[in-house]
């Protein structure tokens, strides 16, 4: 029996929620147990094959192992890990080993590498294989200053020649299949992805993914899905559209001008690690999902919130998890204000105890009439 939800039995909800720790919330398993997937979008990427059109992007403090964990549960057919600096992880460095980290609850390990050295990039590649990556993704389109300084990220669209030697050195160290992902180019006047993805292709890389801008434009303006049909136009491989993509209109468009076979979310997931699932039912012309309610989104934001501190520990825990705490209040549509939420999210992020947390969302969302943020605590 999926779990009911209840305005007024909010601690058996929770109870019961607990026995279904491995489930997704009832909003989603609904759903997803009502209808098929379309498998006409699955992705094929080597012998892996992508069971959706909608891929969560790797991001950098963002999609850590609780991160993916939740958005696993939620639906996402593929979640990538933190980019990881392949010559730290080799090297053992506790906070690089952390960001690939490998867990249950995933239904697909995706690592994803940077780096500037091909010995680096080899030995990093055999380290993902060996902790279960299905997939290990190289990363060239970073537009990051502390990346592309170190000749890393997009600074290798600069050098074709190095960055497909970088590419068929990962492909020779595995056998687990390489993607790549990358911009359209350094800048305006070489925007050399086309000839890049058909490097890549010949170096024996299973996919490309493309961020609609080029590394000068770092994320201002507005990605331009239509210059990836470039790529698709140059290459046989899976190719992904990537920027700007935060709802079903934006998907479907980037889709429909660039041609690619999926897309790619990444900003857009913030605070709601749903939107794979969700999107996916849409391009699968199937029943749209309902936002979640408000006991829902409650207890997803304390089921992340409870693995992230088992995960990193209490103190680093509450740390890392108060950015996303305070994407889940931006993105709840309660209170309707934007300035009431704008002031609850300023002080859920100074509470220091998870108790005291809970309790503050607890009221935000299912306090009636609506409490203000100051008197969260005491409501």
């Amino acid at each position: 029996m999926p779990i009911v939800f209840s305005h007024c039995d909010l601690e058996a909800t929770r109870k019961a929620n607990r026995t279904l720790a491995r489930m997704p919330p009832h909003w989603i398993f609904e759903r997803l147990r009502a209808t098929t997937p379309d498998m006409t979008h699955a992705i094929p990427i080597g012998d892996v094959m992508v069971r959706g059109a909608v891929l969560l992007a790797p991001m950098t403090g963002v999609t850590d192992l609780p991160f993916r964990r939740m958005a696993s549960r939620l639906g996402a057919a593929y979640v990538a890990t933190e980019m990881v600096a392949c010559a730290e992880l080799a090297r053992g460095r506790p906070d690089v080993v952390r960001r690939a980290a490998v867990g249950e609850g995933l239904p697909l390990m995706v690592v994803q590498l940077v780096g500037h050295d091909a010995r680096w990039i080899a030995q990093g590649a055999k380290i993902a294989e060996a902790a279960g990556a299905d997939i290990i993704d190289l990363n060239m389109g970073c537009p990051a200053k502390e990346v592309t300084g170190c000749a890393s990220g997009s600074a290798l669209m600069r050098n074709l020649d190095h960055a497909e030697s970088l590419l068929k050195a990962a492909v020779d160290a595995t056998s687990r299949p390489v993607t790549l992902k990358m911009r359209l180019g350094w800048d305006d006047a070489s925007k050399n992805a086309p000839e890049l993805a058909w490097r890549a292709e010949r170096a024996g890389v299973q996919a490309v993914t493309i961020h609609g801008r080029t590394r000068q434009q770092f994320y201002t303006g507005q990605a331009d899905w239509l210059a990836v049909a470039a790529v698709k136009a140059a290459t046989s491989l899976p190719v992904i559209v990537n920027g700007d993509i935060v709802d079903a209109a934006s998907a479907q468009e980037a889709m429909r001008l660039s041609g690619a076979d999926a897309v790619m979310i990444g900003r857009g997931a913030y605070g709601q690690p749903w939107i794979a699932a969700a999107l996916q039912a849409t391009l699968e012309d199937r029943q749209p999902m309902d936002e979640p309610g408000p006991v829902e989104r409650l207890d997803i934001v304390m089921d992340h919130f409870r693995d992230s501190l088992s995960f990193y520990g209490d103190v680093l825990g509450l740390k890392v998890f108060r950015k996303h705490l305070g994407w889940y209040v931006e993105r709840a549509p309660w209170p309707a204000s934007p300035d009431a939420r704008r002031a609850a999210k300023a002080m859920l992020c100074r509470l220091e105890r998870p108790a005291d947390i809970e309790a503050a969302l607890s009221n935000l969302w299912l306090a009636d009439p609506y409490v203000e943020p100051s008197t969260l605590l005491a409501a």
